[in-house]
Parts: structure tokens; sequence; C-alpha cells
């Protein structure tokens, strides 16, 4: 009897390994759209080449003028794409005033449609925390903890480019 049960517990053993290897939690199919915040960016709302900061203001290192902005209102600084498990974020912060005035989603995994549908969640509450944080000193997303972690750690580093 200590035998048969012993093979019974080796065999649980192996058909719940098994089982539990062979779980796919993304679908890996090609994504139809990205993200709503990205597509802002694709839309064509950069600048145009060559433009500057407001006159009187000097851009810190990896600025450019803001996305969708005339160049008074700000200058955008770049974070570091910060590398996930599902793919880099990236984020660019408009500093005006010595204040984050806007944060744009510069990169966001995308590479399938449950990837897209988080961010598509997740992004604009990210964004309005990091604008009434004034920091990269932000609450994680339930479900998005990948991604959030990502926009944190790039938040941070444009707001060190920027020296707030």
């Amino acid at each position: 009897m200590p035998i048969r049960r012993a093979l019974l517990a080796v065999l649980a053993t192996a058909v719940g390994l098994v089982l539990l290897l062979s779980f796919k939690p993304h679908d890996v199919s090609q994504a139809a759209q990205p993200p709503a915040a990205l597509a802002q960016k694709q839309s064509g709302t950069t600048p145009a080449q060559g433009t500057t900061p407001a006159q009187g203001t000097t851009p810190a290192q990896g600025t450019t003028p803001a996305q969708g902005t005339t160049p008074a209102q700000g200058t955008t600084v770049t974070g570091d794409p910060a590398d996930t498990r599902w793919g880099p974020v990236q984020v660019a912060i408009t500093v005006s005033g010595g204040k984050i005035a806007d944060v744009q989603v510069l990169q966001a995994p995308d590479g399938n449609r449950r990837d897209i549908e988080i961010n598509d969640a997740a992004l604009p509450i990210l964004t309005q925390e990091a604008l009434s944080a004034q920091s990269a000193q932000i609450d994680t997303v339930s479900g998005a903890t990948y991604t959030s972690e990502g926009y944190a750690r790039s938040l941070q580093s444009a707001i060190d480019r920027a020296g707030l």
C-alpha cells in the first residue's frame, strides 16, 4: 500500500507540473492597435524638427519641445526607457514653471491584445497620479504591475534630467 500511495503522489505531482508549465498567461497573437496613450503620439502631434524651447529658458540635457504644445508652454524632458517583462516603457514630461505640466507615454508594451487592454486602463491612471504627486512616487495600478514599475522608473529618469 505505501508504494501505491507514493506512486500516486509522484504521478499527481508530475501531472500538476506539466499543467503548470503549459499555462500561457498572455495571448501571443499580433496586436491590432497600440494602447490609446501611444496612439496620440503616433497620430502626428510631434513637434517640427528644429523647434526650440521658449525664449529665456534653457532646456535640460535630452529635452525637446513638448509634443502637441507650442514651445512657450514648457520644455519636454524624455526619460530613459525602462525594460519590463512585457516590453519597454518610456515617458516624457513637460516642465513648466518648475512643475510637471504633462506626461506623455512614448513607449508601452503593445505586443498583444492583453497588453493593449491593460495599458489602455493603466496609463491614464499613472499619468494622473504622476501629475498629482509631482514625483515618481506613485501607486502601482492593480493588474499592471510591470507597466507601473517601468512607468515610475522612466518618470524618475525624466525628473532627474529636468532637475526637479
